[in-house]
């Protein structure tokens, strides 16, 4: 348990401002390497058990509690397992071996999760963490659920599953109270205020925004996902696949998360593209020795890209092991009709942290602390990287720097206060 914070150290720790000096100073905390349990071996014989993925198994999912106090995962090897941020300590491994498990997400309490399942059926399920008991299941969906939200504001959320199909329910009762019919699989997303909700249509490229209040209607905007710089790659340029979708914490920008190489920022008003995103190597492949196909795919990806909750930086996994950070606070202003044949503004990382040996397959910012939760194979937890004297009870866990002379308590106290890289 870290030292405790008097309350004037606790609210500068607490109102730490993120800037590219301290992103690039992000260090691993806590690393578990049992965060899942490894591929069995074949049994024995000429009939031996095959499994679909017989390399590594990974994490698939994590979700921080509004709090920021705990973290969930869910993995391959169909558990989900409990970590407490303060402390560093796992909690508790919970096993879904009936119905597996996937895009784990905290509701409004920490707990209890919501989750998708992998066999069985299709249907959604409320766990609680506390006695390990489902609390109900929501039913109606015919395909693998591959988008999973909560609403920010209530207790709504959203389901996109396979079927081509987008559910949204609220917690209290377990039939579906909306339904969106489409002509392709689709990916969801609320925006902060609950007020927005935005569905993305792959093999169409578009995105389309819906008012929450009347989802039964046409959507308020359509947004067509088009980079016009995928042409100077190849002829005909490849298709852009989508694998998740967030609003940044104002509301307006978009952050399109993809199966390639690049991910890419929207104008969430007015649907400009801004920016694209490069320096990564996108997880469509499970491998880095894996070929490529023509057409690309879902893969691995999904989880791996997120905004900082102040949405000044933009923080993606990589097929290679590497954390990529981009800063996104000057992006370009565009107005007027919307041009598909302008190129986006292109930007290169800050910053690539060492990550995993395999792919780093999930990244998430804690919404409260100056933490970030990696995972693949293994789960790391990595905080602000200042000296291991000064008091971080708001950082989680202290860690020391290289190369700093002077009392280390007063140094941190400079470093947190620094506006400015």
């Amino acid at each position: 348990m870290p030292p405790t914070a008097n309350s004037q150290d606790g609210a500068a720790l607490s109102n730490l401002v993120l800037v590219p000096g301290l992103m690039s100073k992000l260090k691993p905390a806590k690393i578990f390497k049992n965060a899942i349990d490894p591929t069995p071996p074949p049994s024995p014989g000429p009939y031996s058990n095959r499994s679909s993925h017989p390399e590594q198994r990974q994490i698939t999912g994590v979700s921080f509690d509004d709090r920021g106090d705990q973290v969930v995962t869910a993995g391959e090897d169909e558990t989900f397992r409990l970590y407490n941020c303060k402390t560093g300590k796992q909690v508790s491994t919970l096993y879904s071996k009936k119905y597996g498990v996937d895009l784990p997400r905290f509701t409004h309490k920490n707990t209890a999760i919501l989750h998708a399942s992998t066999k069985e059926d299709d249907t959604v399920r409320y766990h609680s963490l506390h006695d390990n008991k489902y609390l109900q299941y929501f039913k109606g969906h015919k395909d693998k659920v591959v988008s999973l939200e909560v609403c920010p504001v209530d207790d709504g959320f959203m389901s996109g599953s396979m079927d081509k199909t987008v559910r949204l329910w609220d917690l209290r009762t377990p039939h579906c109270r909306g339904l969106l019919n489409l002509p392709a699989s689709p990916i969801v997303s609320y925006d902060a205020s609950g007020l927005v909700f935005a569905v993305a249509v792959n093999q169409y490229s578009r995105i389309l925004l819906y008012d929450q209040a009347n989802f039964d209607k046409a959507p308020f905007l359509v947004i067509t996902l088009e980079d016009p710089t995928l042409s100077l790659i190849s002829y005909p340029p490849r298709p852009i696949f989508m694998t998740s979708l967030s609003f940044s914490s104002n509301g307006k920008y978009l952050l399109v998360g993809c199966s390639g190489n690049a991910h890419y920022i929207l104008d969430a008003f007015e649907g400009h593209l801004l920016a694209k995103l490069e320096g990564h190597v996108g997880l469509e492949r499970r491998k880095l020795n894996a070929k490529e196909t023509i057409e690309p795919s879902r893969g691995s990806s999904g989880e791996e890209v997120s905004w900082t909750p102040d949405s000044k930086f933009i923080m993606s996994g990589s097929l290679d092991g590497k954390i990529v950070v981009w800063d996104v606070q000057d992006l370009p202003v565009k107005e007027g009709p919307v041009d598909l044949k302008a190129h986006p503004q292109r930007i290169q990382p800050i910053t690539k942290l060492e990550g995993h040996p395999g792919p780093t397959r999930c990244v998430r910012f804690n919404p409260r602390f100056a933490m970030m939760c990696t995972a693949g194979s293994e789960l790391v937890n990595e905080v602000l990287s200042i000296p291991h004297k000064c008091v971080l009870t708001a950082l989680v866990q202290a860690f020391w720097l290289p190369d700093m002379s002077g009392d280390p308590e007063e140094i941190a106290k400079d470093l947190l206060k620094k506006k400015g890289p």
